[in-house]
């Protein structure tokens, strides 16, 4: 009972904070689930992809009264996005199994990326204006995330936003996008690693009592965080995006070294 209120509270707060800037938390579940509720490894992918299943529908339905889901962007991230989260669960179960290598990756690319994209928006408040990406360009590194994400078990809206959003995107616009990406390559990927489970050997399940009791409270904060966003500057939300990204890094790289 302890676990299911943790891993309730944990989801209900990350999802608050995370979900107006497109990402849906189990990026910053990840050491919570390690190291305070200990779900053992790899299974803690499968249960942030199940996280990820339960919680996003709540801020997809928010944004979608808001009129934010309009526009070809969602589209083009979920396409690229869904291969690449297939090839990166068979790398996890088979190549990436270890936790320390795991937060030594992540918290390497996290690192240089947040940081580039809080001085970004400091030096440029308002938002320098640059061309929106290409459609083949946005495609092409969705895919290269959605690999990422299969790996790491994040959806990957919490790269695919401070990418976009570096390259001069609003928040606004990518949040809702990275999100659907996240729901459709979080169900894929869910998928992916119950059939891994059937032939291979280890934790790679989902840890259920902790991923529904996460999911459910990321549900109901992911639906306030959409709430919130409205109220929130551009600038505001470009420098919490970076944070995170950057918080969430030293985390990973002061555990794993």
């Amino acid at each position: 009972m302890t676990t299911v209120l943790l891993g309730f509270a944990a989801g209900l707060l990350i999802a608050t904070i995370t979900t107006p800037v497109g990402v849906s938390g189990a990026v910053f579940l990840l050491p919570v689930q390690l190291d305070v509720l200990h779900t053992p490894n790899p299974a803690v992918t499968p249960t942030n992809l199940l996280f990820n299943v339960i919680a996003t529908p709540g801020a997809l339905a928010r944004y979608r009264r808001q009129n934010q889901l309009a526009g070809p962007l969602a589209r083009l991230l979920v396409v690229g996005t869904l291969p690449g989260v297939i090839a990166g669960a068979i790398v996890r179960v088979h190549l990436v199994p270890g936790a320390r290598l795991f937060r030594l990756l992540l918290g390497l690319f996290l690192l240089p990326l947040g940081a580039w994209l809080c001085l970004r928006t400091l030096r440029h408040p308002a938002g320098h204006p640059s061309p929106p990406p290409q459609p083949r360009t946005i495609t092409a590194l969705a895919l290269l995330v959605g690999l990422i994400g299969g790996v790491y078990g994040i959806g990957g809206g919490s790269i695919l936003s401070p990418i976009l959003v570096g390259r001069g995107m609003p928040v606004p616009t990518v949040a809702p996008a990275a999100l659907a990406a996240t729901l459709a390559t979080s169900i894929v990927g869910a998928a992916t690693y119950a059939l891994l489970a059937l032939t291979t050997t280890g934790n790679i399940a989902p840890h259920w009592a902790v991923g529904l009791a996460s999911g459910l409270g990321g549900l109901g904060g992911a639906y306030l965080g959409a709430r919130l966003q409205a109220h929130v500057p551009n600038t505001g939300l470009r420098l919490l995006l970076g944070a995170l990204a950057i918080a969430l890094a030293a985390v990973y790289l002061t555990q794993a070294l």
